[in-house]
């Protein structure tokens, strides 16, 4: 087959879904191209080396890599967030309709929504099927988020995202969460397929060095990494590190990415007089395995919401993945799959007093019992979640679609 892959977010920018996606399906002996935009995220600005311009061909590893413009930005802005999105959506269908050809299926990365609206357009022009891979589900998210508060907004995307789910020929979701809530809102359940998502497996097993290190003080050090959004509840994180430094737990909070929420928990981390929390620059995604194994205990903590219940945030496979004790601050999906590896300890969301007890719980175990944590982690991911078990998942669902 010959597969487009349609996705906003590519390599250099930090995905799951990108390269490593691309070249695993073209050694499953497929076909590959990817239709993506100019990389600017998580910063909002252009990276280094790329220079906007109506179009750009590259390869990278052997892929054929279309970019098309946007309005590069990733802030608080709605205005700005929402041109970002419809930028790539109108560009993205142009550059499609003029670059590829001889395709059999689409597979269409949501979020934003708009990448599925433009996949659907290019699906209906060259008549091929379109799979719409769905990693968050809109509106909830928007709303739960804050991003959009506008009910006329939100009830216009729950009309566009219907659309989608009643074109695409098939639906992948990320969790048995997600599927039920579909299924709910009328999608038919034999259209919706539960695939896990994977790790960037090569950056676990073979990470490059990195100068960034965690601190080096004796305590046990909890790591969480990956984007420090508004969705990821860092507040409740440095409220649990004053816990811990009110309760002398000898235990590092250390936070390493970047995102919108960062600069303010660094201030609040600074008015707290907290010596317990750490703030490390993110780091190519080569060099995040290598930091996640020199951590004593990974957190995957996200805000409370019922909407996060059927989530399973991508830190929760990175942490099984890479070996080790786990600390799960989310409801629902994700920490069921903590709970049947038997990989660490389930907490309650956004409670930092709940998240404080747990990593006293972690750091009063012996390294023995840690020990025992990290394998079971590691051999519930390569049982169960790996990127040869999706992957394999993946061509099953285009090879019914065509």
């Amino acid at each position: 087959m010959k597969i487009l892959l349609v996705t906003q977010w590519f390599e250099p920018e930090p995905t799951f879904k990108g390269l490593l996606f691309a070249k695993s399906l073209r050694d499953a002996g497929h076909e590959v191209e990817v239709l993506t935009g100019f990389p600017n995220y998580p910063g909002g600005l252009v990276y280094d080396g790329y220079k906007l311009s109506f179009y750009q061909r590259e390869v990278m590893d052997g892929i054929v890599v279309h970019r098309a413009p946007l309005f590069p930005s990733h802030d608080f802005s709605g205005i700005k967030r929402a041109l970002n999105y419809l930028s790539f959506a109108l560009s993205s269908f142009i550059v499609g309709l003029l670059k590829t050809r001889k395709l059999d299926v689409i597979y269409g990365y949501h979020p934003p929504l708009t990448t599925p609206l433009s996949c659907l357009m290019l699906s209906a022009l060259k008549r091929v099927p379109l799979v719409v891979d769905v990693q968050d589900l809109w509106p909830d998210t928007l709303s739960a988020t804050g991003m959009i508060k506008n009910k006329m907004v939100l009830s216009l995307v729950n009309v566009l995202c219907n659309l989608v789910y009643r074109k695409a020929a098939k639906v992948v979701v990320l969790s048995p969460g997600f599927r039920y809530r579909l299924v709910s809102r009328g999608v038919p359940e034999e259209k919706i397929v539960v695939i896990y998502n994977w790790c960037n497996e090569p950056a676990i097993e073979k990470p490059v060095a990195s100068e960034v290190r965690l601190p080096q003080n004796g305590k046990i050090s909890i790591l969480f990494a990956g984007n420090l959004g508004t969705a990821q509840g860092l507040p409740s994180i440095i409220s649990a590190a004053e816990h811990l430094k009110n309760m002398n737990v000898p235990a590092n909070i250390v936070f390493l990415g970047d995102g919108v929420a960062k600069q303010k928990a660094i201030e609040s981390a600074s008015s707290k007089e907290l010596e317990n929390v750490f703030f490390l620059p993110r780091v190519p995604m080569s060099q995040v395995g290598g930091i996640l194994s020199s951590a004593d205990v990974l957190l995957v903590h996200l805000n409370h919401d019922e909407l996060f219940r059927i989530t399973i945030p991508s830190r929760t496979q990175a942490s099984l993945a890479v070996g080790k004790p786990i600390i799960m601050a989310v409801s629902g999906d994700a920490a069921n799959l903590v709970k049947k590896s038997g990989a660490g300890i389930i907490c309650e969301p956004n409670c930092p007093e709940s998240l404080a007890n747990s990593v006293k719980k972690m750091v009063l175990m012996s390294g023995k019992e840690r020990d025992e944590l990290s394998k079971k982690a590691k051999l519930f991911y390569y049982e169960n979640l790996s990127l040869e078990k999706g992957v394999q998942q993946f061509v099953e669902v285009f090879e019914e679609v065509t």
